[in-house]
Order: C-alpha cells, then sequence, then structure tokens
C-alpha cells in the first residue's frame, strides 16, 4: 500500500499512514486566519536539508506553490494557528516523517 499523510488543521495533527494503518501521529502548526492553510489533496516535489530562514531543519514542499511540511526555529508555536500556511513540525518529527515518505506521497490537508 502507498504511504499517504493526513493534516488535521482543526486538531493541529499530522498523521502518517500506509495504506489504512497508522504508523504514526505528530503535532503541528498551521496557517492563521489571514493565511490559512489550504484544504486539499496535494503531493510531496521536493525535499531540502537545512533551507535556511524560519523553516527549521527540514522542508518538503507540496505541489501547491510556496506551501510545505517544515520544521521550525519557534517550538512554541508548535499546536497553534500561526504559520503563513505551511505546515510546522519540531526539527525531530519532520526528520522522522521525511525519512518515511518518498516523493509523490499524497498530502491531504481538511479541517
Amino acid at each position: 500500500m502507498a504511504r499517504r499523510i493526513d493534516v488535521s488543521t482543526s486538531h493541529h495533527r499530522l498523521k502518517l499512514f500506509d495504506g489504512d494503518r497508522l504508523i504514526k501521529t505528530y503535532p503541528i502548526a498551521v496557517g492563521k486566519i489571514l493565511s490559512p492553510t489550504p484544504s486539499g489533496i496535494y503531493t510531496i516535489i521536493n525535499k531540502q536539508y537545512n533551507p535556511g530562514g524560519p523553516f527549521g531543519i527540514f522542508w518538503m514542499g507540496l505541489s501547491k506553490p510556496h506551501y510545505g511540511i517544515h520544521g521550525t526555529n519557534n517550538p512554541a508555536s508548535i499546536g497553534k494557528n500561526v504559520s503563513h500556511g505551511c505546515i510546522r513540525m519540531f526539527n525531530h518529527d519532520v526528520l522522522d516523517l521525511s525519512s518515511r515518505v518518498p516523493l509523490g506521497t499524497k498530502v491531504f490537508i481538511h479541517k
């Protein structure tokens, strides 16, 4: 079965599935009211270690331009609606997740 990522913006949770089997759940931060995280189905199209700026230790770009799943240099923000629309994770969690998902992994984002 294919791996997939399920993101609940209202619950601040990212879940990794292998088919129908839940592998792991991670706490996340999402977009604020003026720059919400976009709902929809996207694909991981690139990965970058140490992208610089506020993106923490790792970046995974989504098929929606300018959006991604990334680490943070502000761990206190996890669990809140604070980003410009990206999905923000603890640095150790984004490294763990990135090691488990290949490029082309589907990402389902919903409330």
